[in-house]
């Protein structure tokens, strides 16, 4: 390979500073400096100056580095696929050396450490054939090789991790040479900082990575006191591609530009305490003001499937031989049956283990209390009363008036029958304003014990668009009904204790 002399800037003395691009291959890189100091735009320096020479892949937590699809015509290879997928774009890159930026913008830490891996072992895992030397550029390294657990899964770091190490440790022989960037040498991984021999470190704070930068340049504690005067742009370097010993560097001009940039100050914009209190607590033309009603689907009961698929096919279309003569129907008569069966209903709901006990030993106590009453019809089927008994145990009534109540009912019906009566409640509740139900209240009117079961409701109903489910601060729960604009007052979702006194709520 032709020797090639990175052109980095300028050293302390007004030299130009070079990186020798084929030792760097062979050595590797690391890049340290607190937020702020300039590593992006060293990064970007190192690889417009590298472009025309090596291939090169990019791993991009904030995408940052996508301009150089434009500029030097990497390929942006997002990250929304499966790992086999990513594995094997992986292997096609070598083969056709392509340069790419893997964008990860956008995606969790544990996610980001997934697709990195999936993509390095593809790089990793490639044909002999291929194996054509390739600059792999990682920001943000300690995101990928972190020195401790966190909160992201074992799995994922233990992955991640591993693909890191076969980089920097491995991957040599198979043409990969990684150049890492991080904020902190305590947060990366001491096996994957260990393998590089080059080093650029820039301005640190912390006393404890100013000691391990220091320890990796050879400089005594005195002399790690001055990486806390860089300024950004400014890093001290040292190894066989930079320098034998430790020299300081200025970073000269990039031609690309990333998203993120220094903070410029600007003044605030001019407007009343009032118009800004308005602005923030009304929604913009640009959103939605409440959230929108969920798609109906249109759903046909078993029962009405089965007469439809046995029912002849021209039945409908024939007229019948004998029709019957139309009924009177009377009005009064039906008034005093209904008001017999809403009585029968209301006594059978006094019972206080009424709302535990299951749906079909109370259809059945209702048609034998029915047959008692002389009253043949109860006019109930099984679905219909399971609806009205969620409302009965929901507290809630059907006759209302309200426009926007009856789309809410009529929304209800989408649900399984069980459920309907623990939706209404929730409307109830934040139409009137009331504070949201705790999680017995809503497993009681599901007819449980169980206050995990409120709490299933609301995430079934929540993942279906029915509602939206949200906690303050202070732990309390708030919900709103989709497509009305009602939202509950904050309601604690624990069972409150007996003999407890209710927190007021002010106005």
């Amino acid at each position: 390979m032709t020797k090639v002399a990175v052109d980095l800037g300028t050293t302390g003395n007004g030299d130009p500073a070079e990186m020798d691009l084929e030792e760097l291959l062979s050595t590797r890189l690391l890049v340290q400096g607190n937020s702020g100091s300039g590593k992006s735009h060293l990064f970007r320096r190192i690889l417009e100056q590298s472009a025309g020479w090596v291939q090169q892949a990019i791993i991009d937590p904030e995408g940052d580095f996508v301009s150089f699809s434009d500029r030097f015509g990497h390929v942006v290879v997002d990250a929304d696929r499966t790992p086999a997928e990513l594995a094997r774009i992986a292997a096609r890159i070598r083969q056709h050396r392509v340069s790419v930026v893997l964008n990860l913008e956008g995606l969790d830490a544990e996610v980001q450490m997934s697709c990195a891996s999936a993509f390095l072992n593809g790089l990793f895992d490639a044909d002999r054939h291929y194996w054509f030397p390739m600059l792999i550029a990682v920001d943000e390294a300690q995101i990928f090789a972190p020195s401790m657990a966190g909160e992201v899964a074992d799995e994922a770091r233990r992955t991640s991790l591993g693909a890191m190490t076969n980089l920097m440790c491995r991957g040599r022989k198979r043409g990969l040479a990684g150049m890492i960037a991080t904020q902190r040498l305590a947060k990366l991984a001491k096996n994957v900082a260990a393998e590089a021999s080059n080093f650029l470190m820039g301005r640190t704070f912390l006393d404890i990575d100013m000691a391990r930068a220091a320890d990796l340049l050879g400089m005594d504690r005195k002399q790690a006191e001055r990486f806390r005067d860089l300024e950004p742009g400014q890093f001290v370097a040292l190894g066989p591609a930079l320098s034998r010993r430790p020299i300081p560097i200025r970073i000269g001009p990039v031609e690309t530009a990333g998203r993120s940039g220094r903070p410029v100050l600007m003044a605030l914009p001019e407007a009343s305490p009032e118009a800004m209190a308005d602005l923030i607590f009304t929604a913009g033309a640009d959103e939605p003001a409440h959230l929108p009603a969920p798609v109906r689907r249109e759903s046909v009961a078993t029962r009405d499937l089965l007469e439809r698929v046995s029912a002849p096919r021209f039945a409908a279309a024939m007229p019948a031989a004998d029709e019957p003569e139309e009924e009177v129907f009377d009005e009064a008569a039906e008034a005093e049956r209904q008001e017999r069966l809403d009585a029968i209903f209301d006594e059978l709901m006094a019972d206080p283990q009424a709302a535990f006990r299951p749906v079909q030993m109370l259809y059945q106590d209702f048609l034998t209390h029915c047959r008692l009453k002389r009253i043949t019809d109860a006019g109930l089927d099984m679905g219909a009363f399971r609806r009205k008994l969620g409302l009965a145990r929901a507290g809630v009534g059907a006759g209302v008036d309200d426009a926007t109540w009856g789309e809410v009912v009529e929304r209800s019906e989408e649900l399984p029958d069980d459920m309907q009566g623990v939706y209404l409640l929730l409307a109830k509740a934040a139409r009137d304003g009331q504070p949201c139900p705790g999680d017995d209240v809503l497993a009681k009117a599901y007819g449980s014990h169980s206050p995990s079961r409120g709490r299933f409701l609301l995430t079934y109903m929540a993942e279906r668009g029915y509602i939206a489910a949200e906690t303050d601060f202070r732990g309390n729960r708030v919900v709103e009904i989709a497509g009305s604009g009602w939202r509950t007052g904050a309601g604690s979702a624990r069972p409150r204790l007996p003999g407890a006194t209710p927190r007021l709520r002010r106005a």
